[in-house]
């Protein structure tokens, strides 16, 4: 007891878990101090984050950091990152956070925070139209094709236990897999279904069935209360004033769900 009041004294406040309570709340401080926000961003996601034809990045999410860091009043730095090191890459402090097409689910949460969602994107499986497939049984047998450590790639784990499953690093390599017939089906996004067809348009692939539709959030070390409050008041002004509706549309062509837009604060 005496060690502690000791503690308070000497200005260590409240022991060792107000301490952690502290240094957490100064997560917001201390990037506005440097200057600068360091954002991952999982690169080769057709629509949300790719390099376009300057080798530069672009894409929707690319926009929402470029914006998110604006309002804050920071420079960005840009953390250019594999889908499987989306996770990763805030648990070890490689970035300050990840807007990177991620879904927010229960395990994922577990190890990360997440914002209230600034978009949302439906998951489904794709193929050619000779292709018949209606649901997960379907698929028994057939090679599916996936990016590693995404949320289809858990789904088709689960729920098509005897399909054959390929799983590949990025969005990219998917897509050359599924133009060049190393799978016969794929389980993603829209985004990635079109740009297979954009490069193959002989035999088309189609939705065959829709798996879900998942929230997006931004991604945060556990416990920084104050950057969180910060980042989902941003979003819901940005949603309310149509500007992620905006940056969406640019390059989705279309508009963000319901769901996501008309979320209550």
């Amino acid at each position: 007891m005496k060690l502690i009041q000791a503690l308070r004294v000497a200005g260590f406040g409240l022991g060792l878990m107000g301490f952690c309570a502290v240094s957490h709340a100064d997560a917001l401080a201390k990037i506005k101090e440097n200057g600068t926000i360091r954002v991952a961003v999982a690169m080769g996601v057709p629509m949300f984050s790719y390099a376009n034809a300057n080798m530069e990045p672009e894409g929707s999410d690319v926009d929402t950091a470029k914006l998110l860091a604006q309002d804050l009043g920071v420079k960005l730095d840009l953390v250019q990152i594999t889908n499987a090191a989306r996770v990763p890459a805030i648990q070890t402090g490689k970035a300050d956070l990840t807007v990177s097409s991620l879904s927010i689910t229960p395990e994922r949460a577990k190890v990360v925070d997440f914002t209230v969602p600034y978009a949302s994107l439906q998951t489904i499986v794709a193929a050619p139209k000779d292709v018949q497939i209606k649901d997960y049984a379907d698929l028994k047998g057939l090679r599916l094709g996936v990016t590693r450590a995404t949320v289809n790639d858990a789904d088709v784990t689960k729920n098509a236990k005897d399909a054959n499953i390929r799983r590949f690093e990025d969005d990219a390599t998917l897509v050359t897999a599924g133009v060049s017939g190393q799978v016969q089906a794929v389980s993603s996004q829209w985004p990635i279904v079109a740009e297979i067809n954009k490069k193959q348009t002989k035999n088309p692939f189609e939705t065959k069935f829709v798996q879900h539709e998942f929230m997006l959030g931004i991604a945060m070390p556990k416990n920084n209360p104050e950057l969180k409050a910060w980042l989902d008041k941003w979003i819901l002004e940005n949603l309310k004033n149509g500007k992620l509706n905006d940056i969406y549309k640019k390059y989705h062509g279309n508009e963000l769900s319901e769901k996501v837009v008309n979320q209550k604060g």
